[in-house]
């Protein structure tokens, strides 16, 4: 039997839609909202989904209060976020944020404010809330990052593809504090 495409969008498989609270419009992802509109949307601000079976509007929930459809296989009431695929999600109080990878291969570090690798533990210098600037390259915020980010010995975070373009061009300084990379 062959099944029609998986339902969501191409940053997130899910059986939900979000409704917008600043536009009251309706997108599949947060991600899909920031691409379309002039402004950006805090998704702890969400109050309702649409559920992709049945089309209801409904209060957010696990699964649709009218037809029993699961909105993710993973689900996060807190970031509001639903996903069909196994990507190892967790959700971090500490960071406040869901974070793919399984919460075992990470730790919190309470000085920057972070979860690192597991193998990061006792070799990283810490930094005071590290992930809260932007990518000193491309100016992303780096805590919300979709991006996975390289942490050199100076310990400011850079995004691996930024970090990846820096080195290739023949800079080897980071552009935060200028130590060797």
């Amino acid at each position: 039997m062959a099944y029609g495409p998986q339902p969501g969008c191409s940053h997130y498989r899910r059986k939900s839609q979000l409704v917008t609270p600043c536009c009251n419009k309706v997108y599949t992802c947060r991600f899909c909202h920031d691409e379309e509109e002039t402004h950006t949307l805090n998704r702890k601000a969400i109050t309702e989904l649409v559920c992709i079976s049945c089309r209801i509007r409904q209060p957010v929930g696990i699964t649709c209060k009218y037809c029993g459809q699961r909105f993710g296989r993973y689900s996060c009431l807190k970031c509001n976020l639903f996903d069909d695929e196994d990507k190892g999600q967790f959700h971090c109080d500490a960071c406040g944020i869901c974070r793919v990878g399984g919460d075992y291969n990470f730790f919190h570090c309470a000085t920057c404010n972070i979860c690192l690798p597991v193998q990061r533990i006792d070799n990283h210098k810490c930094v005071e809330n590290v992930s809260r600037d932007n990518c000193p390259v491309c100016l992303e915020d780096l805590h919300t990052s979709r991006i996975a980010c390289h942490i050199p010995n100076c310990g400011h975070l850079i995004h691996t593809t930024c970090y990846n373009q820096l080195t290739n061009s023949g800079h080897n300084t980071c552009p935060t504090c200028l130590v060797s990379i």
